[in-house]
Order: structure tokens, then sequence, then C-alpha cells
């Protein structure tokens, strides 16, 4: 075993919060519950082959480090024939009680691993807080 993997093993044995993310081992290193939260139900629920849960928060005028916006990007076996709405059914009934609660806007991009591969891991940016009046 090379160093790196060494390094890789080591940390995935301390915490459940690594996640790859563009070929890249990753650690949080901040205590965010509501991202750990969203992450644990969709990794339980979904079982997904890629999964990104981005906190969108600090685009809109919120406190810092507030865990209110957030963008996931889950990549499933289980979407397979299932059509875009009950995707989003699927992602928003595992998170119902951060949708609730604290989470108050979530964009969703829910593809199969063929539609993953074939998008090129394409994942288009969230448009800009338009400061919630005047829509």
């Amino acid at each position: 075993m090379n160093l790196g993997s060494q390094i890789v093993h080591r940390l995935q044995a301390r915490s459940p919060l690594i996640f790859s993310r563009f070929g890249y081992i990753v650690m949080a290193t901040k205590e965010k519950p509501v991202e750990s939260a969203i992450r644990k139900k969709l990794t339980e629920e979904l079982k997904p082959a890629h999964l990104d849960v981005i906190n969108e928060s600090h685009m809109h005028n919120v406190p810092k480090g507030a865990e209110m916006h957030f963008k996931v990007v889950v990549i499933s076996d289980k979407f397979e024939g299932i059509p875009l709405l009950k995707r989003h059914q699927l992602v928003n009934t595992a998170l119902k009680d951060e949708l609730a609660g604290p989470v108050h806007a979530l964009s969703i991009v829910a593809k199969t691993p063929d539609q993953w591969e074939q998008s090129n891991h394409a994942v288009g940016k969230s448009p800009p807080c338009r400061g919630g009046a005047g829509l």
C-alpha cells in the first residue's frame, strides 16, 4: 500500500465525513450539522454512486456560517427508469425534517450514473440571490 492509500485509509477510519469530489479526498473540518444530516440521509436512502452536498448559504443574505441554502448532486442507480419529478420527490422525502426546519432552499441534481457520465459531470451554476423580494 502506497503512502497516499495509507493516508486515505487512516482518514476514512477516523471520520464518516470524508467523501470523493472530483477524484480528491476532502474531509470536513468544521462541524456542519445540517450538511452532515443531509449527507447521511441521502447516503442511507439512495445509496449514491456520487454525492455532493454544497452549502450555498454564503450566496445569500444570511449570517456567516449559516446552513440554510443547499445544492445536492445525487447520482444513484435508484433513479433508473424514474422521471425527474419523482427523483426530486425521493430526495425531498429523505430530507423532510431538514426542509421543515433549517433548510430554506434546496436545489437538486438527480441523475443516473449513465446520465452523469454523459453530462461529463456537469453541474449548472446556481443563480445569484435576488434578495427574497420583488420576484
